[in-house]
């Protein structure tokens, strides 16, 4: 009898939690996805991010955003974002019983580094933000293994902490219900690629995006890949405190490279008191040590895209045999070394705080070893790569024109 009575109480006991974790979720509404994206597609936006990112919206943070693709003549990149978009939305429509009433409000890869935090907070905590309804956030990389720090909490309801882990995705509310903190980083890049919904279609991303799409291929004929065009120097300078640039600070281009061992080399003379935004536009070779790689990239952004993409397809390329021709590396001369150490000071103002803020605990790249032949090969399949989105895009926007929409388009025989 004794023993019913126990079971009676322990039944009842677990009965009543589960009741309560049911409250608390619909109090808290939200879902935990696991392995959502993979390895491959993480690296990509990484990618992708890495080699286009601005200074982002708050001290430490940097962002990509699709406009800024866009705007910077490398629209082919939203080509991965696409399905990931569509399938997160279905997600979100699926979960909050919203199907077909969502629009996504704005889609962004966005990295936090080292003294970047935030505190309690809800994602629609501003009058120009109250349009959001929903956020889905994908981790792109892991906590422990690629950055310090930056663990994710909820202020109620279960679970309270997330630990960041490549290819998981939280979604939850944007309102006072998923009030939420992330911690200081304390070492490495912490990066995400964030989605918000809104149920006005006023705020429609997609829209904007095609309209942006349309003005910016209208003019654009040639074969082959986009080449990108960097935007206004200030949106890649990274000061703290708000510096002016000839006090403190770095070029985040030319510190992406830098980070990895590589430095720029103008053939041309260049004053050191010439405008900023002309330099990032001048055409430059890569060096890294005493070796010059003998190729012209068309600008400093041409040459980052090109060293990350390295960076992601680097394991792939160790495995393969290339052969490279011995006149593509030269050794520097001393002249061009000094040329090298005139520049860099106008990039940099100070060498040791871009290594702080980008420094990378992991690359697979390696930034001790570099293998010439396997670096040749990746500016042809660089190459090879923008193109293959771009085409993909010429194809798939007078679909999106129709439709005022982003979304996978389906080729017969593709």
């Amino acid at each position: 009898m004794r023993k019913r009575v126990k079971k009676r109480r322990e039944v009842g006991s677990r009965g009543k939690m589960e009741l309560e974790a049911k409250q608390k979720q619909k109090q808290h509404p939200r879902l935990i996805l696991h392995n959502f994206l993979s390895d491959d597609q993480c690296k990509e936006l990484e990618f992708i991010h890495k080699s286009n990112s601005t200074v982002g919206y708050r001290p430490n943070v940097f962002s990509t955003t699709l406009s800024h693709l866009i705007a910077t003549n490398s629209p082919h990149l939203l080509l991965p974002f696409v399905p990931i978009r569509e399938t997160l939305k279905d997600k979100v429509e699926d979960f909050f019983d919203c199907q077909f009433d969502l629009f996504i409000e704005f889609t962004g890869l966005i990295s936090w580094t080292r003294g970047a935090s935030i505190g309690w907070h809800s994602d629609d905590n501003r009058p120009y933000l109250k349009q959001r309804d929903f956020t889905a956030v994908c981790y792109l990389n892991s906590y422990g293994r690629d950055f310090k720090g930056g663990l994710f909490h909820f202020k109620d309801g279960e679970p309270t902490t997330i630990e960041p882990l490549a290819g998981d995705v939280a979604i939850y509310t944007a309102d006072s219900s998923n009030i939420h903190s992330v911690d200081e980083i304390t070492d490495g890049e912490r990066l995400t690629l964030t989605l918000w919904f809104s149920r006005d279609a006023s705020h429609d991303e997609d829209a904007k995006l095609v309209s942006l799409l349309s003005q910016s291929l209208s003019h654009y004929n040639e074969p082959g890949p986009c080449l990108p065009l960097p935007a206004s120097s200030n949106m890649y300078w990274f000061s703290p405190g708000q510096s002016s640039y000839q006090q403190f600070g770095f070029d985040i281009c030319w510190a992406r490279l830098h980070v990895l061992g590589f430095d720029v080399y103008y053939d041309q003379d260049i004053s050191c008191d010439l405008d900023f935004s002309d330099l990032l536009m001048k055409p430059l070779r890569l060096a890294r040590g005493n070796e010059l790689f003998d190729q012209e990239f068309v600008n400093i952004l041409h040459a980052l895209q090109v060293v990350q993409y390295y960076c992601w397809k680097a394991s792939i390329l160790q495995t393969s045999k290339f052969q490279i021709d011995t006149g593509k590396v030269v050794e520097l001369s001393q002249s061009q070394m000094e040329k090298i150490n005139r520049l860099n000071p106008v990039f940099s103002k100070d060498n040791q705080l871009a290594e702080t803020v980008l420094n990378c605990m992991t690359c697979e790249s390696g930034q001790h070893f570099l293998d010439w032949a396997n670096f040749a090969s990746s500016v042809s399949l660089w190459r090879d790569y923008a193109s293959k989105l771009h085409e993909e895009l010429v194809r798939s926007l007078p679909f999106w024109r129709t439709h005022q929409s982003i979304f996978e388009v389906q080729f017969n025989g593709a």
